[in-house]
Parts: structure tokens; C-alpha cells; sequence
């Protein structure tokens, strides 16, 4: 099974990218972590990027903050699909984070989850990565059905309160 990078800008991103390691690793996704930034470390996130097939990865998630460069800059080195975290910092709620993350150019996609959307990047992960293993693909069919399932049943409740009216 391939891995999964998940990269944070600063090591004070984790909070919010926990959601996507737990994710991966509740479907037994091998995942890897590390801390690079666009910024102060760009040979560093290129020369990763770069050679993360190569190195066994089948998907990069990526969160930054603010500016919010990591993502591109990642899927500026790489073919692999890129998912963008845009992390929500003390300035503008995260909106700048978002705009960074989501505004890429022509060639460069970087699909792109909610301002610390982690657990929907781990699930979109374990998506992409499902296209090639039949086990994955199953794990993510029962996971929709608990969905179904628990909507079903809060619906239930709801018409009980309504009738108790």
C-alpha cells in the first residue's frame, strides 16, 4: 500500500492535522509526517516532493497557515495529488490560508479541504488511494453506511420529540 505524507508548515499545525493522521491511520494507511515550510525551508519541501513516488507515497496532504505556500510548492515538485489543508492562524480567520491553498494555477492542482478540514483530507486520502485497493474501498463503503445509519436513527429521534409536541 502506498503512504501518505502529511506536511505541516510550523509544528504549531498539528493540533489541526492530527485529525488526518488519525483518519489514515484508522483505515491503516502508512503515513509519514514531517514539519517543512515553504518559506524557510524550500529545498527542503522540493527535494521531498520531488521524490516522494519514488519513495513510496501515493498522496501529499499538505497545511499551512496564513500565507499558506506549502501546498503549491509542493505540487509544483511532484505528479502525486496534493490535498491542501488551509490552517485557520490568528489573522483573517484562515480565509488568507484558504485563498492560498485554493487559488493554484493551470497545472498545478492542489484539491483543497475547509480551513482545518484534516479529517476530510485523511478521508479524501484513503479516496484516492482506494482507486487501486479493494480493502480501502470497503472500509469507506461502511463508513458511509454509519452515516446513513446515523442519520437514520437522529431522524428517528427527531420524529419522537416532534410527536411528544
Amino acid at each position: 500500500m502506498k503512504k501518505v505524507a502529511v506536511i505541516m508548515g510550523s509544528d504549531s499545525d498539528f493540533p489541526v492535522v492530527s485529525g488526518a493522521i488519525k483518519t489514515l491511520k484508522s483505515y491503516d494507511v502508512p503515513v509519514e509526517v514531517h514539519v517543512m515550510s515553504a518559506h524557510r525551508t524550500p529545498e527542503l519541501a522540493c527535494e521531498f516532493s520531488a521524490n516522494a513516488r519514488k519513495n513510496g507515497f501515493g498522496v501529499i496532504i499538505a497545511a499551512a497557515g496564513k500565507a499558506a505556500h506549502l501546498a503549491g510548492v509542493i505540487a509544483g515538485h511532484t505528479t502525486l495529488p496534493v490535498i491542501g489543508i488551509p490552517v485557520k492562524s490568528s489573522t483573517l480567520d484562515g480565509l488568507d490560508a484558504l485563498l492560498a491553498t485554493v487559488q493554484m494555477p493551470k497545472g498545478i492542482p492542489v484539491a483543497t479541504v475547509a480551513i482545518d478540514g484534516a479529517d476530510n483530507a485523511g478521508i479524501l486520502a484513503v479516496q484516492i488511494l482506494s482507486l487501486s485497493d479493494d480493502t480501502l474501498a470497503e472500509k469507506l463503503e461502511n463508513l458511509k453506511n454509519e452515516m446513513k445509519n446515523g442519520v437514520i436513527e437522529k431522524d428517528k429521534a427527531i420524529q419522537s420529540k416532534v410527536e411528544q409536541l
